[in-house]
């Protein structure tokens, strides 16, 4: 028998499962519940079940304690006895939010949460009917003989199509000590189809010789369903060694399983439903099942995409030496080369896919982040999600939690009108946040948008020039004054609370999204809302690159902030102050960057360099790069720098070219904003 610690592993990453098919189906009651679908309920309760059972198995008496309070206001919903009303629903999604909270403290060995106490009391009183008196009334109970055959039991309904199995449960003394209860998972088999359960009390001792450690109780099942054999195994799953479960498949639905002395019938039929519940089709026979899946260490798939990116460095200096010897002509070698390079690019893709992970659970993780923020500011808001199954790479994934979850409080907070002002306005009293992620152009495109009061402009400049931040009286377009919320320092509220009025905020959500190679813009219109746009990269292992001439030295440009290339053969370049150059193009006057000079690279034979390429920042600013020429495109391996080197100004990453030299990836959006602050004369005149 395998040592329990080293199940507890198992336990957490399972539970990582549960938990999101927990807060799938918490999202879904409320729709389902117009239509008397039940189905959601049964998810959720299936899910808390399973956590619990897990969490008794470990000896995680307060996780177990949390989570029978929550499966019980479950079942008193799925019973049909507690409305999904929105009260109910609000301490259900908190209890959610506590739950969770409990799984990761016992994972990492941490005190229960707070609020568990409270969230806790809530249940109960939920499971009572409603607030009220906690201390339990004296009703001068007596116990009393029962006589199970002296009721007159119900006739199981007709049997459903599909195939018979015989269960049969025999707990141990463990299975009661850690909370867990026979019936729940008989219903839980009823739900799966019609039930006929047996207590065989023949090993049960008399109540004078009761032995608690042994029970000797045992309930056997005979269940006619659709569902497969796993199906019915998954019920138990984390009842483990608590007790001995076997499930046989009967030859005939109506086969009698071994024979067993008379004891007491029950028959368990799954709660009645306006509309029949359509079963799923078997493992067997379902044409699109679910397919198998295993679970990796991170670092293996880390240690295998630097080899892939290493395979890909070796098949460029491989196609560079076949150049140099001047072998291009052989067709058997361009041949074998073109194939080699394919191969690698197949390859490249497909384990750039095995670290690629849907966006739902960073969505999830929102959802809980807007109940808070508009608890703790008192509005009435609704979270929306779209595009959530969008695949993104897990690194990019991780880091997306804290940018978002600033804009989603800072929508609450600063977006969102209070209900009083949205009635007035003309506006449903809950406001809406609709976060949506979709792929477009090779890129990630995620959106956060408000249906609030959108930016009061003349409030954030009159607030910016207060601090300090921009000149009084300096001209600025409207998309200038909405990039001003970016800025370090700046905030709107004058009174700190537990959302904003510390000066940290937006300026953090773009520095962790510049930190990602993304790019974040922002866009407002009074009286109807705001929206924040995040365009990221779909991984951070490789990079779409332009590689150019500065100098004697081959630099990489990402393609995502170029606009477009630009010859110096029919530009006029003015000159601005001692040093400062710029260009007019398309009646707007660019600053110009020579890339050489800002390395400090030996510049060419040529003062002027051969080409400009126009980029823009996420503030809007634009600049034209002076290089000397343009190789090509190509696709790159990222190399950190700041791991193997140290930090560079101006410069993001490197690669290893075809030949064996290191290139230097530029960071354009560093390298204009730094030219604006040394010039603020020079980025003027480049805004008109």
């Amino acid at each position: 028998m395998a040592d329990i610690d080293t199940l507890r592993p198992a336990f957490f990453e399972e539970c990582e499962d549960l938990l999101a098919r927990m807060a799938e189906g918490l999202a879904r009651i409320p729709e389902a519940a117009g239509r008397q679908d039940l189905d959601p309920v049964h998810d959720v309760f299936r899910a808390v079940h399973s956590i619990k059972g897990g969490a008794g198995a470990f000896g995680l008496a307060s996780l177990v304690n949390f989570a029978h309070a929550f499966e019980t206001v479950l079942d008193l919903m799925r019973a049909g006895s507690l409305p999904a009303d929105g009260a109910a629903m609000h301490t259900l999604l908190r209890a959610s939010d506590v739950l969770s909270d409990m799984v990761a403290a016992a994972r990492d060995g941490q005190d229960d949460p707070a609020q568990m106490a409270a969230l806790l009391l809530e249940l109960d009183l939920l499971a009572d009917g409603g607030p009220g008196d906690t201390v339990e009334p004296d009703f001068g109970f007596q116990p009393v003989k029962l006589d199970l055959l002296a009721f007159d039991l119900p006739e199981p309904d007709a049997q459903p199509d599909g195939a018979g199995f015989a269960v049969t449960l025999i707990p141990t003394a463990g299975l009661y000590a850690t909370g867990h209860e026979p019936l729940s998972l008989l219903r839980a088999l009823a739900d799966l189809g019609a039930a006929e359960v047996t207590a065989d009390l023949s090993g049960v001792a008399p109540l004078a010789a009761l032995d608690l450690a042994r029970p000797g109780l045992c309930w056997r099942t005979r269940i006619t369903t659709p569902e497969a054999e796993d199906q019915i195994a998954a019920i138990f799953d984390f009842v483990g060694d608590l007790a001995d479960v076997t499930i046989t498949r009967l030859a005939h639905a109506d086969e009698a399983p071994e024979s067993t002395p008379p004891v007491p019938q029950l028959t368990l039929v799954p709660a009645p439903k306006p509309e029949p519940r359509t079963a799923r089709p078997s493992a067997e026979a379902a044409p699109h099942a679910a397919p198998a899946t295993i679970r990796v260490n991170l670092d293996r798939v880390d240690r295998l995409i630097n080899q892939i990116g290493e395979l890909v460095i070796m098949e460029a200096m491989l196609s560079q030496a076949i150049s140099s010897a001047g072998l291009r002509d052989d067709s058997d070698i361009t041949g074998s080369l073109e194939g080699i390079k394919q191969l690698a690019a197949n390859i490249q893709e497909s384990v750039m896919s095995i670290r690629a992970q849907p966006l739902k659970s960073v969505f999830q993780r929102m959802e809980r982040i807007t109940r808070e923020a508009a608890d703790a500011t008192g509005k009435q808001v609704r979270l929306v999600t779209a595009g959530e199954m969008t695949e993104v790479d897990k690194t990019v994934i991780e880091r997306l939690v804290d940018p978002l979850t600033h804009m989603i409080r800072n929508s609450v907070d600063h977006g969102i009108e209070a209900t009083g002002n949205r009635l007035a306005a003309g506006k449903p009293a809950e406001g809406v946040i609709t976060l949506s992620a979709a792929h477009r152009s090779g890129r990630v495109i995620i959106e956060v948008v408000d249906d609030g009061a959108g930016i009061n402009r003349s409030r954030v400049r009159e607030i910016a020039e207060e601090r300090g931040l921009i000149a009084p009286g300096a001209q600025l377009s409207p998309a200038e004054i909405d990039n001003l919320l970016f800025m370090p320092g700046f905030s709107s509220k004058e009174e700190v609370s537990a959302l904003s009025g510390r000066g940290v905020g937006l300026d953090v959500v773009r520095r962790e999204i510049q930190s990602l190679g993304g790019r974040v813009s922002i866009q407002s219109s009074p009286g109807l809302g705001t929206s924040f746009t995040i365009a990221l990269p779909l991984t951070l292992a490789v990079l779409e690159g332009m590689l150019i001439g500065v100098g004697r030295e081959t630099m990489v440009l990402p393609i995502s902030s170029i606009i477009e290339t630009l010859g110096l053969g029919n530009l006029q370049i003015h000159r601005l102050g001692r040093s400062g150059r710029v260009i007019a193009n398309r009646g707007e006057m660019i600053p110009i960057i020579d890339l050489a000079e800002c390395f400090g690279f030996e510049a060419g034979q040529d003062d002027e360099r051969g080409v400009l390429i126009l980029v823009e920042c996420d503030s809007g600013r634009r600049a034209a790069l002076a290089a000397d020429r343009i190789f090509d495109q190509r696709q790159v391996v990222i190399k950190s720098l700041e791991d193997n080197y140290g930090a560079v100004p101006g410069i993001s990453a490197a690669t290893i070219l075809g030949d064996g030299r290191i290139a230097l990836i530029v960071d354009p959006e560093e390298l204009v904003e730094r030219a604006a602050k040394e010039a603020p004369s020079l980025s003027l005149a480049a805004n008109g």
